[in-house]
């Protein structure tokens, strides 16, 4: 067995130490952010997003790519834009609602890191005053805002923006339940708002009153089959859901229209 001696173990000691400082030095020299993007421009469809860098240290030579991301109102939830890898962005109809933030990559010789901005204030659509919110506008638990619908006069319209079943497929004439989601073209979730559902040919399911959303823009509605109802694969039941404002004209103002559907099963 080779035996060690003093001088030995000290300079594999320094051998290691040497490693080890190589290693942290390829790490600590990639540049660092001494303070992190940010995004200048107004949250609004149409309108340009320009990033800045933030400030980098140890960087010698740096070179930034960009990429935006779009996240839910509450600031999370974020993904990469597709195409948008530029220093500007053009916030589009797709972000009304959402928040967005940057990511900047900066590269030197070393090494590259990133750092990612915050994210802007929730993107309001094209025209409108990002500035200013509707009367009786409500920050919901989410981030997003909820608005009565007293507040919702044209140009700006109603959306039926998201609906939801349960069960997500019929194989009973079993009462279900469907969800129906109003917001405006502003993006904003609309309460109070009267949604009304009837099933095409209307004698296939039951038709319920017209039922208000609430504070969160969603309205809850049940439903039960008839017997006319086929219970069978491929056949889908369709149903003409409107919502409108209490008073307002039910075919122009702010009303809406759309038709939606409901996929049936054979009986298991």
């Amino acid at each position: 067995m080779r035996k060690l001696t003093i001088g030995s173990v000290l300079c594999a000691v320094l051998v290691l130490a040497g490693v080890a400082y190589a290693a942290v030095s390829a790490v600590t020299d990639r540049p660092t952010a001494k303070s992190l993007p940010s995004v200048s421009g107004t949250a609004r469809e149409g309108d340009t997003l320009t990033a800045a860098e933030g400030t980098w240290e140890k960087g010698n030579g740096l070179t930034y790519a960009y990429q935006w991301q779009r996240c839910d109102a509450a600031g999370v939830n974020c993904a990469n834009i597709a195409g948008a890898a530029a220093k500007a962005y053009i916030a589009q109809a797709a972000d009304v609602g959402k928040t967005l933030r940057v990511e900047v990559a900066a590269t030197d010789p070393d090494g590259s890191s990133q750092a990612v901005s915050a994210t802007t204030r929730d993107v309001v659509a094209r025209g409108a005053d990002p500035t200013v919110r509707p009367a009786g506008a409500q920050r919901l638990q989410d981030g997003t805002y909820s608005i009565p619908v007293s507040s919702v006069d044209p140009p700006e319209r109603l959306n039926i923006a998201r609906v939801q079943f349960q069960p997500s497929v019929l194989r009973s004439r079993a009462p279900f339940t469907g969800r129906f989601r109003v917001m405006d073209t502003r993006g904003y979730a609309v309460r109070d708002a009267l949604v009304y559902v009837v099933g095409v040919p209307f004698s296939r399911v039951s038709t319920p009153p017209e039922t208000k959303t609430g504070v969160d823009g969603w309205a809850t509605i049940q439903f039960t089959p008839t017997a006319r109802l086929p219970l069978r694969n491929g056949f889908f039941l369709t149903m003409f859901v409107r919502a409108r404002k209490e008073g307002g004209d039910l075919l122009a103002g702010v009303s809406t229209r759309r038709l939606v559907s409901l996929r049936t099963g054979a009986q298991s």
